[in-house]
């Protein structure tokens, strides 16, 4: 799918391409340069041409017009040195889009080889060119192809092994030109810094032949700068990965490299390098840096531990917080709990002490009140009534005690007692169904056939009846004044029972007034504890009721505020207490005038 907005130089250019002959195809390809020096490195525009260019296959044609014989291109080698940078350069920074697994696993790798394909190719007609200005060229030739690669690896450096396991990378290492070898080694080298691990991933015959050869280089080749390059890519190597070291150290195929290597000329360039891959090889710093692999080894066995541990102990951690608050909200509810129940336990006692205290006041004064009323010669039948209401009292609680505690005992029977009554009840009337819908289901089983004489009695007996009963005619004057009579009873009854009903509401509206003013005055308050206007609360709506008790009050408190020699004369006509109302007394004397807990 071709993208829209896409660049008009770029579509211009696959237009002149895709019309062109195939020998004008790559000097027209050049023109990508340009455009891509002309867009701002990093820029979101510079990715947009990109995919244009990928797009229209315009990487495809550099890759197929570097596979061809470069005897055919125009040009000839700048022309193909400057494909390959427009090739790498279009490459790197590359979103392919849908087809990145074809960008990445056919395209990327086939320009990888195709460039060491150049590079072999140029390696060849280096070391056949004359002397002079050719062969600077082809070199600077062969720069330009190895920056495009190593350009190319930076930006993807999983091809960094398809690299180093190709058969023409391996033949371009072992050449004996110095300059063709040095180039290879260095860029070898700015490989390995990019990304070293890839080294140990060649497999360990493609190693064995990259370190024979840099060692080879390092020992048999005049050229003290192709013997500088090699002994820092061998350090590189060394240092970078134990393994490498470890080889070169106890290898037989490398053994007596540290006696070769001391006999080097001290005095060369590269002896500062050749002293540092002494130091490494010597047995002394082997032994270090193995007790150094088994520290770090040790240091990562521990670290995973501690952090397996750490990360048992965090996935456990929200439970054991979350465990901890509970048990500690627990015993804190228990304790605050406990604290209330205990303060409650202490409020009730004193409250109950408070309570038997004020009975005990109001007895006192009831008694001696009762016993101002009381003449002097009833007082000891006075005090043997109180006794005898007194025990009635004690014996009334124990006996009501006794009877809820059988009652609290008795509850599981009477409950199992029920229970069956419930169960009984519940078959019967299952059974009782059953048989009725056995009756109702039950075949038909027809009338008996009337015999003659019991039709000849049947008959008789309807005779006597209508004998016996003769229909009475009735005028219509009469059967009128008969429904007159019938509707002025109906009316009569009606009217009569709506007068019924609202006499009934009115009775059981009283009945609701004396239950509510009994309520009331059961639970009402001493006059000593009464506050505010809760007696006004009790006063009759009744005026001769309330006069009536008013003037009985006032002839009470007269008689009681009088001296008692005044009274000594009217004990038999005015100071009669009645025995009904001492028994009132005599009954409230614990319990009345207090409120209810």
């Amino acid at each position: 799918m071709k993208p829209t907005g896409t660049d008009p130089r770029i579509l211009s250019l696959a237009a002149e391409v895709a019309n062109s002959p195939e020998h004008n195809v790559p000097i027209i390809l050049l023109k990508l340069k340009e455009i891509i020096n002309n867009t701002p490195l990093g820029s979101s525009q510079l990715k947009k041409i990109k995919q244009d260019i990928y797009c229209y296959d315009l990487i495809q044609y550099c890759l197929l017009v570097l596979s061809q014989d470069c005897s055919r291109i125009q040009g000839g080698w700048t022309t193909i040195s400057q494909l390959t940078q427009i090739l790498s350069h279009c490459c790197v920074g590359l979103e392919p889009g849908e087809d990145a697994e074809e960008f990445y696993s056919e395209l990327l790798p086939s320009a990888a080889e195709n460039f060491l394909i150049l590079g072999r190719q140029l390696q060849t007609c280096f070391i056949n060119a004359a002397k002079g200005e050719e062969e600077a060229k082809l070199l600077h030739f062969f720069h330009i192809v190895t920056d495009s690669l190593f350009w190319l690896l930076g930006g993807h450096v999983q091809l960094i092994q398809n690299v180093l396991r190709s058969d023409h990378f391996l033949l371009l290492l072992q050449t004996d030109n110095v300059q063709i070898g040095s180039i290879v080694m260095t860029m070898v080298q700015n490989i390995l810094q990019i990304n070293s691990g890839d080294l140990l991933r060649i497999g360990g015959k493609t190693l064995h032949l990259i370190l024979d050869e840099v060692v080879f280089k390092l020992l048999s080749t005049p050229s003290p700068v192709l013997r500088n390059t090699a002994a820092k890519l061998l350090l590189l190597m060394a240092e970078s990965h134990q393994e490498i070291l470890i080889l070169l150290r106890l290898s037989t195929c490398y053994k007596g490299l540290r006696s070769l290597i001391n006999k080097q000329e001290p005095g060369t360039e590269f002896s500062k390098e050749l002293r540092q891959l002494i130091g490494l090889l010597s047995p002394k710093v082997y032994q270090e840096v193995e007790e150094q692999k088994l520290h770090q080894a040790a240091c990562l066995i521990q670290a995973y531990w501690k952090g397996f541990q750490t990360r048992k102990r965090l996935k456990k951690l929200p439970s054991a917080v979350i465990t901890l608050q509970r048990s500690f909200r627990s015993k804190r509810t228990k304790t605050l709990l406990k604290l209330n129940r205990q303060k409650e336990k202490e409020d009730r006692r004193l409250q109950l002490q408070l309570q038997r205290q004020r009975a005990m006041r109001l007895s006192r004064e009831l008694r001696l009140s009762m016993l101002e009323i009381v003449p002097p010669g009833q007082v000891e039948k006075h005090n043997r009534e109180i006794e005898e209401k007194s025990a009635l009292i004690i014996q009334k609680y124990w006996r009501g005690y006794r009877e809820r505690k059988n009652f609290h005992q008795q509850r599981p029977s009477l409950m199992e007692h029920k229970a069956a009554i419930t169960l009984q009840r519940a078959t019967l009337k299952l059974l009782a169904k059953c048989r009725k819908k056995k009756k109702v289901c039950a075949p038909w089983q027809g009338l008996r056939e009337l015999t003659d004489v019991r039709r000849v009695e049947l008959k008789q007996q309807v005779d006597d009846y209508v004998r016996r009963h003769p229909g009475s005619q009735m005028s219509d004057v009469t059967s009128k004044e008969l429904h007159s009579q019938a509707q002025e009873q109906l009316q009569h009854y009606f009217m009569g029972r709506a007068l019924e009903e609202r006499a009934q509401q009115h009775r059981e509206a009283l009945t609701a007034q004396i239950s509510t003013n009994i309520e009331q005055l059961m639970k009402a308050p001493s006059l000593k504890e009464a506050e505010g206007k809760e007696p006004e609360l009790f006063l009759s709506r009744s005026r001769p009721v309330a006069a009536k008790a008013k003037q009985a009050h006032l002839t009470t408190l007269k008689h009681i505020q009088a001296p008692w020699w005044k009274k000594l004369g009217e004990e038999a006509d005015e100071i009669d207490v009645p025995k009904d109302e001492l028994s009132v007394e005599l009954g409230t004397l614990f319990i009345g005038g207090t409120k209810p807990p």
